[in-house]
């Protein structure tokens, strides 16, 4: 019995020391993300694709992602460019950079020593445009962090809207 609460303990201490020796993921302060997917909704009453939801990751080293609600310097922090082909042409590229689809992030900053923050991200975005006969769009998305950090910017890649 005296060798089994050595050997217990013995067992405890080392799974202890592995736990405490486990290295924390470190990422760089200036924020990354990765684009994940593009869902187009289909709307049954106005039978069109009308909308679409981008999901992207992120991970920010210093974990300063989000707005304060009395933070209005920068006015976003969550920037997205629309882009469009009419009737597929690349030559005819129209880029729209307006403030419509841009967003606020609310403060992500975790509690605690260690501020490291990784997530994902979900946008719901209006696809569908009627004052233009584009056929084809995509959009391109960055975070900037409170401490002004941009990010990596990523696109959805070309997709109908249909």
């Amino acid at each position: 019995m005296h060798y089994r609460y050595k050997y217990l303990l013995f067992l405890f201490l080392i799974t202890a020391c592995l736990i405490s020796c486990s290295k924390k993921e470190e990422y760089p302060i200036i924020p990354e993300i990765e684009f994940l997917g593009m869902t187009k909704l289909y709307d049954p009453v106005l039978q069109r694709y009308d909308r679409g939801v981008l999901a992207i990751s992120f991970k920010d080293g210093d974990g300063d992602i989000g707005l304060f609600e009395n933070q209005t310097e920068p006015p976003y922090n969550f920037y997205v460019k629309y882009f469009e082909l009419q009737n597929g042409d690349e030559t005819r590229v129209v880029i729209s950079d307006t403030n419509e689809f841009n967003a606020r992030i609310p403060v992500l900053t975790p509690s605690g020593s260690v501020k490291a923050i990784k997530g994902e991200i979900e946008d719901t975005l209006n696809i569908f445009n009627m004052l233009s006969p584009f056929d084809t769009i995509k959009f391109e998305v960055y975070l900037v962090d409170r401490e002004l950090h941009k990010s990596n910017t990523v696109s959805t890649g070309w997709f109908l809207r249909n």
